[in-house]
């Protein structure tokens, strides 16, 4: 009998140790990691940079406050910012990033409504659930924070049917991970990001799936030609320690002054110095140039198999964040179970959607072992 909240339905599998794309099971079983831990383990597991920064820092202090200055969130909030001129809030997990943002958004602005989008994904939390435009997930939740209004993702005339004078900002992910890997159209988002400056309404941008380097640029909106007003990412920012940041425009930084947010463990020095040695990795161009190149190799392997399996409907996706929309929900979880019999993990996103995120540091050798098990699994009659 398990002593925990049944709210995950869980595999069997106990994932014990793991190295570079590899994990291992509870029974000694090697697993081709296909999943990352869900976009977390971008450098893989085990990666030498990231192991002795963590080392490093845990022979020193752990958690002082952020009562005090921190010489590691300045260094981080330097890094992540470098290009523009924002300021850094730090917290614990995606969920919080985007709490911060909802709050910011609305102080900054003196307004009241925040648009989405339908399908999109920004955590679990009260305010965070409440963008998140999925009905099925706030179900036994309500009353949700009021002021959430969700439109058609990639359509335009229902955006400029709701901005107003009482809209704070339009959140949105840059590629909808969880509703089914689904990327923004160009054209559309620098719309978005032209009527909500006409409109005076922030542009939340929310990279904490498509950030740290998956897409082939450290932020995904990077290859959009947009700035926007506010950036949350996590997930990947540490590897795997829980952290999370809020990075906002200069400008808006007299909307968060003493009182007005904070967290206990956010910023806390493990994690910060963990993440200095994360981005410090991933944003170099020779880095980033390398996850562009194995995303379109596994891109173009993967759209053939439109025209020998009659399960695939669509591949779609930018670097190494890729989705296989199937036939149908049932073909999804046969083929998660296939994989994981040949010894890749995988998983869903959307009701028929098979996501994969490898991590970026994979061989060509190990993407290319990985290519072949999905076909083997998806090209059976």
């Amino acid at each position: 009998m398990s002593h925990l909240f049944p709210n995950y339905a869980r595999d069997s599998i106990d994932l014990v140790d793991g190295s570079g794309s590899y994990v291992y099971d509870q029974q000694g079983n090697r697993y081709l990691d296909f999943m990352s831990g869900i976009a977390v383990s971008n450098l893989g597991h085990k990666h030498p940079v990231v192991t002795k920064a963590l080392a490093d820092q845990a022979d020193k202090i752990w958690h002082s406050s952020n009562l005090y200055s921190s010489n590691l969130q300045e260094s981080l909030a330097e890094k992540l910012t470098a290009e523009k001129d924002y300021l850094a809030f730090f917290c614990n997990s995606g969920t919080e990033a985007n709490e911060a943002a909802i709050k910011l958004a609305r102080k900054a602005t003196g307004r009241p409504n925040i648009l989405s989008f339908e399908q999109s994904f920004h955590g679990r939390t009260y305010g965070a659930l409440s963008a998140t435009g999925q009905p099925a997930l706030q179900e036994g939740f309500f009353p949700i924070v009021e002021g959430f209004n969700y439109l058609p993702y990639n359509q335009l005339e229902p955006l400029k049917e709701h901005l107003n004078e009482n809209v704070a900002a339009v959140m949105l992910e840059v590629i909808q991970g969880e509703g089914g890997i689904v990327p923004a159209e160009e054209k559309w988002l620098q719309a978005v990001e032209r009527l909500c400056k006409e409109n005076g309404s922030l542009l939340i941008i929310d990279e904490i799936q498509t950030g740290m380097g998956r897409t082939g640029t450290f932020f995904a909106f990077k290859q959009y030609q947009i700035e926007p007003d506010i950036i949350t990412i996590a997930k990947a920012l540490a590897n795997g320690i829980p952290v999370g940041a809020m990075l906002g425009k200069a400008t808006l930084g007299t909307a968060f002054g003493p009182g007005s947010h904070g967290t206990t463990f956010g910023g806390n020095n493990l994690a910060m110095n963990v993440a200095n040695a994360v981005v410090s990795e991933i944003d170099q161009p020779n880095f980033l140039n390398s996850v562009a190149e194995k995303g379109n190799f596994l891109m173009e392997a993967l759209c053939s198999m439109k025209e020998h399996s009659s399960k695939v409907l669509d591949i779609r996706g930018k670097g190494l964040m890729v989705g296989i929309e199937l036939d149908t929900p049932e073909t999804l979880q046969w083929a998660i179970q296939e994989l994981k019999k040949q010894n890749l993990l995988a998983i869903k996103a959307g009701k028929n959607v098979l996501r994969l995120l490898p991590p970026l540091t994979i061989s060509q050798e190990e993407l290319a072992d990985g290519i072949t098990i999905i076909q083997s699994v998806l090209n059976q009659s």
